[in-house]
């Protein structure tokens, strides 16, 4: 049996303080809110779960049988908090108190998949002989926060990746955020900022924003407006997105279709915390109330 998508990285407890001050405490990390976004989009996932194997809870918290999850073992399970400080939930102070230990290359589940996800939250998740490793395998994917955001004794900051232009060009699919375009490109336009990345080997460039999700190719870009009715559910946009997104394309659905799916996967996410637990249908009717 062949996944869509295989998924690969830590997964974290959050502690999530909205402006108002309310706490949120739950199970967080790209690796767990892209795993609910590729079902929803009708794909067949592998989550790769990097925690303490005494977390039982946060494999649990993936509502997936056995045959589509494995726990890699880590002495420590990351802990995350993220500090809300506007009612857009657009600007966070984000800090780490624990982070997982590196996912190597002989840890990676023998479970053939199309696209390979590295769905990171810190630098050091992620050894380089990982990438080059996984490219062997099949399709590549990551969330290039993975090789940005450092873990700098609790606080967190991002800082660019001194060895992208070497492996950027490894990546068959790479998201971003705005800020994260920024930071590797030096660019704000984003669409500037998405041909530089493909220029550097890059092959389709996600790119998220809070009015849309930019997708470039090397020769068009695409563009989708977000049209969430509310922001009670921000914690987790781009990991939604990207996960609907490869979903899509590993089932054969062309860049366009692939984007109007994952931009109204999350915008009907960003209305309810947590992830998203929808079917395709559910999609389906949002996609032709509010996009049609």
């Amino acid at each position: 049996m062949k996944h869509d998508v295989m998924l690969v990285g830590p997964a974290c407890r959050d502690e999530n303080v909205d402006f108002d001050g309310s706490v949120v405490h739950g199970v967080g990390g790209a690796v767990y809110f892209s795993s609910f976004a590729v079902r929803a989009a009708g794909g067949d996932v592998f989550d790769a779960v990097k925690i303490n194997a005494a977390d039982t809870d946060i494999i649990e918290a993936f509502e997936e049988d056995s045959a589509h999850i494995a726990l890699l073992p880590s002495e420590k399970t990351t802990l995350m908090k993220n500090v809300y400080t506007t009612p857009t939930r657009e600007t966070r102070i984000a800090s780490c108190a624990a982070q997982s230990d590196s996912i190597k290359p002989e840890e990676i589940p023998d479970e053939p998949s199309t696209i390979y996800h590295l769905a990171g939250l810190l630098y050091g998740d992620f050894p380089l002989e990982l990438i080059t490793d996984l490219a062997k395998k099949g399709k590549v994917s990551a969330d290039i926060q993975g090789f940005l955001r450092h873990n700098e004794n609790g606080p967190m900051n991002f800082h660019d990746w001194d060895v992208k232009k070497e492996y950027l060009q490894y990546f068959d699919f790479l998201k971003t955020d705005a800020a994260e375009a920024k930071i590797l490109t030096g660019l704000d336009d984003r669409q500037e900022a998405a041909k530089l990345m493909y220029e550097w080997g890059a092959k389709e460039i996600v790119i998220t924003h809070n009015t849309e999700v930019l997708v470039y190719d090397g020769s068009e870009f695409y563009t989708c407006p977000i049209k969430a009715r509310n922001l009670s559910g921000r914690t987790g946009r781009g990991d939604t997105t990207m996960g609907s997104y490869l979903s899509c394309r590993a089932q054969g659905l062309s860049i366009p279709e692939s984007l109007l799916f994952a931009t109204a996967c999350v915008s009907l996410k960003m209305e309810t915390p947590g992830p998203i637990h929808a079917s395709r249908a559910d999609v389906e009717a949002y996609i032709n109330e509010f996009y049609r």
